[in-house]
């Protein structure tokens, strides 16, 4: 098996501005990952692709590949993600010269992922013989039981068991309401937040898919502690603390 695995990064962020180099705790947001990855032993290669030099130079400080630019077209507010792996994988293969198996991209705001999640993630995803894995954690609200939407005017929970009508409406009593709802959270099918942290796909797959799921999508879960997404100052504020406290209970 030959295994790549993608680190993308882009030079312009509004949420948190050069987050990518933006120093946490004594070192670049981007090295957590690009050290995880090398270090998991897992891959032949780890490249960054970016539309930024100063992330090209930093990604390599770390002991990343990163020898391209990726083009203006790809490096847009509005660019989805998909496109922009698939071009690294196939600038990778022609400037290495050969195809690779597998293909994992690794997200770099997402500093709180461990060995364990990328070597279990991999492991499922040869086990399950998988077309695509992506990774996950227990949703803390859940759409069964206690997330709503506004839709013609009436109050609905997103999800509900008769969809003909709504749950909370001008003409509907509460009580009248309540039955389509579970009684209780526990009782509401089990739903995962995306985290954006891992995602491995078998090498047509990625070529060819022109969507995220596959026939078979398998899903990894992480602890909520690892799998916060940093697209936010306050998700920065969360990152730091979490890593503070661990690094306080490991003195």
């Amino acid at each position: 098996m030959k295994n790549l695995c993608t680190i993308c990064m882009r030079g312009g962020s509004k949420g948190v501005p050069n987050k990518n180099f933006r120093n946490l705790l004594g070192k670049p947001l981007m090295a957590y990952t690009i050290e995880k990855a090398i270090e998991s032993g897992l891959f032949e290669h780890v490249v960054v692709s970016t539309d930024s030099e100063k992330i090209s130079e930093t990604a390599k400080s770390f002991g990343a590949e990163a020898w391209f630019l990726r083009p203006p077209e790809l490096a847009t507010d509005q660019t989805p993600k998909l496109p922009v792996i698939r071009h690294a994988v196939l600038e990778s293969e022609k400037y290495y010269g050969h195809k690779f198996d597998i293909l994992t991209d690794l997200d770099a705001t997402s500093p709180l992922r461990n060995m364990e999640d990328i070597k279990g993630a991999y492991t499922k995803f040869l086990n399950e013989d998988s077309d695509v894995l992506i990774t996950a954690s227990l949703a803390r609200k859940n759409p069964y039981f206690n997330m709503v939407e506004i839709k013609d005017g009436s109050v609905n929970l997103v999800k509900h068991t008769d969809l003909s009508k709504p749950l909370i409406s001008p003409k509907a009593s509460i009580p009248e309401a309540l039955s389509f709802l579970p009684s209780r959270r526990q009782d509401a099918p089990e739903v995962y937040d995306m985290n954006a942290s891992i995602y491995i796909w078998k090498r047509q797959t990625l070529l060819e898919s022109s969507t995220l799921f596959a026939e078979k999508t398998s899903l990894y879960v992480m602890p909520a502690e690892r799998s916060i997404d940093i697209d936010t100052e306050l998700d920065w504020e969360f990152v730091e603390f979490i890593m503070l406290k661990k690094m306080k209970n490991n003195d």
